[in-house]
């Protein structure tokens, strides 16, 4: 009648067994684990180096999506689309629901599973469907936000920002900012375009 949640491998598992000695070991335990910040957190990818574990990870998720859709979906939109590696804020956000579902099932009484199937899964659900809304309904679709974030980065946008960081900065320190007038925000000349300060508008001229 239901499939069994997917077990992390090996290594997950691992990181995971020295995450608890972290919280519940004795003092010993903890110093012989070294620096615990640096210790490998199967629900954040980025703290995991070795391509070995990253790809535990990787194929964690892949089977927990699986199941995911077929334990957990009825209706298309709350279907993880099967481009969801190319998505960095699924990847993330389903590495965090998979390991909260883990611990869900570790816990001797049944209350953190219902938190998980009230709150946890509906909400990332939820924010699922707000992000890609109907993006990649037949495929995976460019992204849409890519023109506005290449502007984002421009070297001129980049500009206009340190010089207002900068200003504020000088602000902070009771120090006029570079260049302005007894420390009172003025426009100065970006890349042919005049910024306030104060504000980053660019001013017609």
């Amino acid at each position: 009648m239901v499939q069994e949640f997917p077990q992390p491998g090996r290594l997950l598992q691992h990181a995971y067994r020295e995450l608890d000695l972290a919280l519940n070991g004795t003092d010993e335990q903890r110093a012989a684990l070294g620096d615990l910040r640096v210790l490998p957190r199967p629900w954040d990818p980025d703290s995991l180096k070795g391509a070995a574990l990253r790809g535990e990870l990787w194929d964690w998720l892949e089977a927990f999506t699986v199941w995911l859709n077929t334990e957990h979906t009825w209706d298309v939109t709350a279907v993880v689309p099967q481009c969801w590696p190319q998505h960095p804020h699924l990847v993330r956000e389903l590495a965090v629901l998979a390991d909260q579902r883990r611990r869900a099932a570790l816990a001797l009484g049944s209350d953190a599973l219902e938190d998980w199937h009230r709150y946890g899964l509906p909400s990332f659900t939820e924010r699922m469907r707000q992000r890609l809304k109907g993006h990649c309904d037949d495929g995976h679709q460019p992204w849409p936000a890519k023109g506005r974030h290449s502007r984002h980065v421009t070297d001129t946008a980049e500009a206009q920002r340190r010089s207002i960081f900068e200003h504020d900065a000088a602000m902070g320190r009771g120090a006029p900012a570079a260049g302005s007038v007894d420390g009172r925000p003025h426009l100065r000349v970006l890349d042919g375009q005049t910024v306030n300060l104060r504000t980053g508008e660019i001013v017609e001229s």
